[in-house]
């Protein structure tokens, strides 16, 4: 398992610009790095990947973004785009060396509103139809597509993760898995550590986001429970830190960032890491006792 930072927390979509995170997130403690990839033309692979092996971070995480235009339950022209832009995601994590290409990426982000039960069965079909080629597409290439429930304000589609291993079972590809957010399964979840060992199975990545999008350990989500789950299920995939500052102004919107939630990005991080790390440990512990 490795620990590791979301660019979103410095970039609003990384591009070739962005390549000195990369350092210093390994700076901050980062054992992987995941890249927000908004426009996949704006990086280049090529010295992505040196700057990946002068840092000795290989195998980063590929995360996508939504915005309107990019939408499974949309348009047809809608849902072409996000089929390409998929494609595109998968192919570049395979250049990169990565397994994971993560996101929500059933529906625009931002996307919320009611609808009666025959609309939004017809949405869900038409999402299944459309992830079915993507999801073949990654299990040639060896890559977990894991799909994010958002929570009820930014998205109506996919909020828990019980919505989430429905949608699967229409896909009925195992390419596809659940990426859980704490920061969502605190809104969403009657119980996040139970929901994590019920869905044991589909869960193929982890963001780790506190409930006000602060301090890991200094705001409401259940830490113990949720480690102690992840442990429990045998879980050995990355964790990543995701958070976002109010200096960056297109996410900040975007994320309700409305006020300063820590001093700096630095400041979060290596915070994050080591209450990541400690606690992880602190279970680890306790379970070879028990064993």
């Amino acid at each position: 398992m490795r620990l590791g930072l979301n660019t979103f927390l410095i970039s609003s979509g990384f591009t070739d610009a962005d390549l000195p995170l990369i350092q210093q997130f390994k700076s901050y403690g980062a054992e992987v790095i995941e890249l927000a990839i908004v426009e996949p033309a704006a990086v280049t692979v090529s010295k992505l990947l040196a700057a990946l092996e002068a840092a000795e971070m290989p195998c980063p995480i590929v995360c996508g973004a939504f915005p309107p235009g990019r939408d499974l339950r949309g348009s047809p022209e809608e849902v072409a785009a996000t089929v390409t832009y998929l494609y595109e995601l998968i192919d570049m994590a395979v250049q990169l060396g990565s397994t994971i290409v993560c996101g929500p990426f059933y529906s625009a982000t931002g996307r919320a509103g009611s609808h009666t039960a025959e609309e939004r069965e017809q949405q869900l079909e038409q999402i299944a139809t459309a992830l079915k080629p993507v999801c073949a597409k990654a299990e040639a290439a060896g890559v977990i597509l894991a799909m994010e429930p958002l929570n009820r304000f930014e998205t109506d589609c996919v909020n828990t993760l019980q919505q989430a291993v429905d949608l699967i079972g229409r896909v009925g590809s195992p390419a596809l898995k659940i990426h859980m957010d704490t920061f969502h399964m605190n809104i969403e979840e009657e119980d996040s550590a139970a929901a994590i060992i019920k869905y044991a199975p589909y869960i193929g990545h982890v963001h780790a986001s506190a409930s006000h999008r602060g301090l890991l350990g200094k705001d409401q989500v259940n830490w113990d429970g949720v480690l102690s789950a992840l442990q429990t299920i045998g879980y050995d995939g990355d964790i990543v830190i995701e958070s976002f500052s109010e200096d960056n102004q297109v996410i900040a919107r975007a994320a309700a960032i409305w006020r300063p939630l820590y001093h700096s990005p630095q400041q979060l991080s290596v915070e994050g890491l080591n209450f990541l790390r400690n606690t992880w440990k602190q279970f680890t512990s306790k379970n070879c006792q028990t064993a």
